[in-house]
């Protein structure tokens, strides 16, 4: 029997290699950050895939945080579009 292996986040446990989990996390966080503002701007999805510069299905795969959908770069000019600015900050482990 293998013993059980354990990963530090689910990004961990699902990218190849931990450059890849580090983008899926940086994804997901900036993906929940958006669809935090549209839920409290109480925008329809059609509003805020308007508004975000970008297609109803897409708004919808951003809010049910279809992470391979988007790239980093995608998110950061859909965070502008809606007036915020994109930090990065890099910390240690």
């Amino acid at each position: 029997m293998n013993p059980a292996h354990t990963h530090a986040s689910v990004w961990d446990a699902i990218a190849d290699t931990p450059e890849q989990a580090a983008n899926l996390r940086a994804r997901a966080e900036l993906m929940q950050k958006i669809a935090a503002i549209v839920k409290e701007s109480g925008w329809t999805q059609t509003q805020a895939a308007t508004r975000c510069g970008i297609t109803q299905p897409r708004m919808n795969d951003l809010l049910r945080g279809r992470v391979s959908r988007f790239s980093l770069d995608a998110l950061v000019n859909i965070a502008t579009a809606i007036g915020r600015r994109v930090h990065v900050e890099l910390t240690m482990d």
